[in-house]
């Protein structure tokens, strides 16, 4: 007979139910949401599993690698087809998706999804991290302009190492406004220099990238995501990005 597993992850618990063929529970665990700890688990279970299914989250990646290795035919299926399975549930509990989950593993109605390596996702935390200490540092820069622009200030579009200098020039003599920006320039100092390690990182993972290497001479955008400069669109390039950008 064979057997399905569901797991119910949560932050520090994960819970596990097995059903057979018939639909019918074996076995109810609960272990820690860790690949080990889970794999251990399952084997301590002593019931042949043909699929162990979870959801994609925050942690499914790192659990289905780590039930991978271990030897489990572990399955990461999309969250719109859990949920959907999940709502059939009375209440909402890590058991009761697990229930659910292990019902999908046994009647096979899942999309299974892609799981990226381990690099591939430590490559976007990189992206993901640089672009958000340059996202908070534009946001601070733009507070910085309207409290200016309240006392009547015009920064202007100074380079990003000027622009201590610009508006201290600018409001320096105004102690009401400096007492503001002051403590909104330090952050700033601080963060100006922390996108370098970031950018570094990034160029040289593309200079060591086969992929990365051959479009390295296309007119378009650099590696950390910006465009070169030098290079120019046509008339139509410029209409189907402006049409991608607004999908």
């Amino acid at each position: 007979m064979k057997h399905h597993a569901g797991l119910g992850v949560s932050l520090e618990e994960t819970a596990i139910r097995i059903v057979d063929d018939a639909g019918g529970i074996v076995r109810e665990l609960r272990a820690p949401s860790e690949p080990e700890a889970l794999a251990q688990a399952l084997e301590a279970a002593d019931v042949p599993l043909e699929r162990v299914g979870l959801e994609a989250c925050s942690l499914a990646a790192r659990l289905h690698d780590g039930l991978r290795e271990a030897g489990w035919s572990a399955v990461c299926i999309e969250t719109r087809t859990a949920n959907a399975a999940m709502n059939t549930m009375p209440n909402k509990t890590d058991g009761n998706d697990a229930r659910a989950l292990a019902q999908i593993m046994r009647t096979g109605w899942f999309r299974q999804v892609h799981v990226k390596s381990r690099q591939a996702r430590l490559q976007r935390s990189l992206l993901g991290s640089r672009r958000s200490l340059l996202n908070e540092m534009r946001s601070l820069e733009n507070v910085v302009r309207a409290v200016l622009r309240e006392a009547g200030l015009k920064l202007g579009r100074p380079a990003r190492t000027r622009f201590e200098a610009r508006v201290r020039e600018l409001a320096g003599d105004d102690a009401a406004v400096m007492a503001i920006v002051a403590p909104l320039l330090a952050v700033l100092r601080t963060m100006r220099a922390q996108p370098e390690a970031p950018t570094r990182r990034i160029l040289a993972i593309t200079r060591e990238d086969a992929t990365c290497r051959r479009t390295d001479g296309a007119p378009a955008s650099g590696p950390d995501g910006r465009r070169r400069r030098g290079t120019s669109r046509s008339g139509s390039d410029r209409r189907r990005w402006r049409g991608r950008r607004a999908r």
